[in-house]
């Protein structure tokens, strides 16, 4: 059995005029974040973590924003997509576990749905997929209110 872990990062600015989606949930917040797809940094970094485990490059190589096809795709569509891929190269995701970091708006209201909605096309049951969020106590373009961004790691398998 080879195993491997990944580790991804994502970050956007946050603007006005876009909804707040993380993790594949609308957040209510007055802002959103600004990018080619819908912006979606924790789902982007779980998008990294897993095609770094298994060796594949990273969202911008499978998913550029250069595609003018990608314009304003769900986040949650990219991980399907890379939950394929992975199945394609024979890689299991066994576990992933995320922080999102953001001083406004409070997120834990919001965590739960979003572990179901990493898990689904992931194969994962919801306690298989951790999502924390985190404040910078106010350092920073995040502790100013500036952005968000997201931290994961992702652990896959796959028989040798």
């Amino acid at each position: 059995m080879i195993v491997r872990s990944g580790i991804g990062v994502d970050a956007h600015p946050l603007v006005p005029g876009r909804p707040l989606v993380l993790g594949g949930v609308d957040v209510d917040f007055q802002k959103g974040l600004a990018g080619h797809s819908d912006g979606d940094v924790l789902t982007h970094a779980v998008i990294d973590a897993l095609l770094g485990a298994a060796g594949l490059g990273d969202v911008g190589v499978h998913f550029p924003s250069t595609d003018p096809g990608l314009k304003g795709i769900a986040g949650a569509t990219l991980l399907t997509r890379t939950a394929d891929l992975l199945d394609r190269h024979k890689w299991r995701v066994t576990y992933v576990d995320a922080t999102i970091i953001a001083e406004r708006p409070a997120l834990r209201p919001y965590l739960g749905r979003m572990r179901r909605i990493l898990a689904g096309p992931l194969g994962l049951r919801p306690d298989e997929v951790s999502i924390k969020a985190t404040t910078t106590d106010g350092l920073g373009f995040a502790g100013r209110g500036e952005g968000i961004s997201a931290l994961a790691v992702a652990t896959l398998e796959r028989e040798e």
